[in-house]
């Protein structure tokens, strides 16, 4: 059997284990194990550990669960609740102004939280049964939503990026970056759709109710929104103005957002505290246990020499550059449809890696295309985990009126990724312009 017809088989049989339900840290290891059992024997398993010990032993994993702490603070709040309801004071006379609000809520607070299923967790719960009781359409209220919450591994800070840029070795302030212009250009997509679509019901329609406050109203709610607003211009600010590493923005940021939960929403009781760091410490170890068992997978398909084989395979096929990054968006749309993003990042990249190199591509703007694509795989079945989160958010709704809802918003980032391609500069200007 060669390499390739090797690594056939033991990417088949890997997806038959994960889609068993099997998390997918345990999935990943047994499937290693059992493949160097067989074709090396027992002695080869002798550096497992030290493999997983040395993944974890990285310095710049500490960003992850530090990162998922600021947003375990923020999303324990009513932040969420807050920064929608902020927005929509400012909107109450656009057209849609109350769908555009959650989609500008969602955007901020992505930059805040770094989660996607956060994202459309904290608004969809404030946002979804307001536009339910004020006659917006089911489910352009739930597909905006279930799509916003996607820009959460876009916008920075992003858990995806950084460990893309782990994956990959490439610089995680530089992923930051080019995921920003991209991400403020998605919302806009998306809050122009809105626009679009309300204001052609309410020409159509007789209008929603609308509610119109005062100055003073709108001053009020922003100024319970803004602390959180300055902790994402805070993050940017010594981020990419070098005053600290990533890793110290991560820790000051994550104790300024406790801060900002126990002066403000009062969450000062034990109970609030240890939900906080109970579900950091659940999904930081979900994390890096995934990590460490994608290691011995990259370890595993190294040894049998599964890797170089695949990387030679493509090179020596001579694909134009552009049929081969359709070909590779194609699988990873497909691949989002069933595994999460963590797990593509580390399985796939260490393949592609090389043969991104080997035709041009940049690694920093191919970080954009990856993430988009997996955005589309948070709201498309069989996974589809924002789909499932906003279910459980709003009950009463269908998942297939959720669905339906959020394949216009899928089509937009679709389309989106090929603008992307053709002006690649849209995500590199940024970083380019501010690190050189």
């Amino acid at each position: 059997m060669s390499e390739l017809q090797m690594g056939a088989l033991i990417l088949g049989i890997t997806l038959l284990v994960l889609f068993s339900g099997l998390p997918i840290a345990w999935g990943l290891i047994l499937v290693s194990v059992g493949a160097l059992v067989i074709v090396k024997g027992a002695a080869s398993l002798a550096n497992i550990p030290l493999v997983m010990i040395d993944e974890l032993a990285s310095f710049a994993l500490l960003t992850i669960p530090l990162f998922i702490l600021l947003g375990s603070a923020v999303g324990s709040s009513n932040a969420g609740r807050d920064i929608y309801e902020s927005l929509h004071r400012w909107l109450d006379r656009v057209p849609g102004g109350l769908v555009i609000a959650n989609i500008l809520a969602c955007g901020i607070f992505s930059g805040i939280s770094g989660s996607s299923p956060a994202t459309a967790a904290a608004i969809g719960k404030a946002g979804v049964p307001e536009m339910l009781r004020r006659g917006i359409p089911v489910r352009l209220a739930t597909g905006s939503v279930c799509a916003g919450g996607t820009l959460g591994i876009l916008i920075p800070p992003s858990i995806t990026m950084i460990l893309y840029g782990l994956t990959t070795e490439t610089s995680i302030g530089r992923l930051f970056l080019a995921g920003v212009i991209p991400g403020i250009l998605l919302v806009s997509l998306f809050a122009l759709y809105a626009w679009l679509i309300s204001w052609r019901k309410d020409k159509r329609d007789v209008a929603e109710p609308v509610v119109y406050y005062t100055m003073s109203q709108k001053l009020e709610g922003l100024g319970r929104v803004s602390p959180f607003i300055a902790v994402v211009i805070a993050i940017a600010y010594a981020m990419y103005g070098g005053i600290a590493t990533p890793s110290e923005v991560a820790a000051l940021s994550a104790a300024f957002a406790i801060l900002l939960v126990v002066v403000i929403y009062k969450e000062r009781s034990m109970a609030d505290q240890w939900k906080i760091f109970r579900e950091t410490m659940r999904e930081s170890t979900m994390i890096l246990m995934i990590i460490a068992a994608a290691a011995v997978f990259s370890y595993m398909m190294s040894l049998l020499y599964v890797t170089q084989s695949a990387a030679e395979w493509l090179v020596a096929m001579q694909m134009n550059r552009w049929v081969l990054l359709a070909a590779i968006s194609v699988f990873l749309l497909i691949a989002g449809c069933f595994l999460p993003p963590v797990a593509i990042i580390l399985m796939i990249m260490p393949v592609l890696t090389p043969v991104l190199e080997a035709n041009n591509f940049d690694l920093i703007w191919f970080a954009v295309i990856l993430t988009i694509n997996m955005e589309i795989g948070l709201i498309t079945p069989p996974v589809g985990l924002n789909l499932f989160v906003l279910k459980g958010v709003v009950p009463h709704v269908s998942i297939k009126d959720i669905l339906y809802g959020s394949m216009p918003f899928v089509v937009i980032m679709m389309l989106f990724t090929v603008v992307l391609a053709i002006f690649p500069d849209i995500a590199l200007w940024l970083p380019n312009k501010a690190m050189g």
